[in-house]
């Protein structure tokens, strides 16, 4: 691109040219995009959860930002009924869900992102499987949304305070334990 700037000032006429290259834009775009995306990252990792009316497993109406643990970490993991890894993944964390209890008194959340009549496939599946974690219902994605996720399994850790410090997308196979390791962090930086 060439651009050309006039000037009149005290009786002389100036002109002059600036050639901006398709790169300088590129960069500035390049760089503009990685400040936003790294003062998003700096504001949501440590952020606060957001307040959000979800139902409970039993229909009960539960205030997101007030979820707690007595000051101890907790995890908020959302899945589906049709999502497969997500059920992997709380299938796998509940083997060793009653250990992490006993060891650090981490507490999870499974949010279901589950919409119209899905919704009453939760509470059977979680039967089926036995979880025995709270369970929520994000039936308006709300949640989902007012913390920015874009696919599931999507876990967060909460610090005692409720202050997000981590988070992790998708599942593979001992993936789990990388959440234990976090939360057992925690709890020794508390001690």
């Amino acid at each position: 691109f060439n651009v050309v700037f006039f000037s009149f000032s005290s009786g002389n006429f100036y002109f002059c040219s600036q050639i901006i290259t398709e790169q300088s834009i590129i960069m500035k775009k390049v760089i503009f995009s990685l400040l936003v995306l790294l003062s998003a990252f700096a504001t949501t990792a440590s952020a606060q959860l957001p307040s959000v009316i979800l139902k409970d497993i039993n229909g009960n109406a539960v205030k997101t930002d007030t979820l707690s643990n007595n000051g101890k970490p907790f995890i908020i993991d959302f899945f589906a009924t049709w999502c497969k890894p997500c059920n992997r993944e709380l299938n796998a964390i509940s083997e060793v869900y009653q250990d992490w209890v006993d060891e650090t008194g981490v507490k999870i959340y499974a949010v279901s992102i589950d919409q119209g009549q899905n919704v009453n496939k939760v509470k059977p599946l979680v039967d089926e499987y036995g979880w025995t974690y709270d369970v929520l219902i994000d039936a308006n994605s709300e949640f989902k949304r007012a913390l920015g996720v874009q696919m599931i399994p999507y876990v967060l850790i909460c610090d005692g305070d409720g202050k997000i410090v981590y988070k992790h997308n998708g599942y593979t196979e001992g993936a789990e334990n990388e959440l234990i390791e976090k939360v057992r962090e925690l709890v020794a930086a508390k001690k």
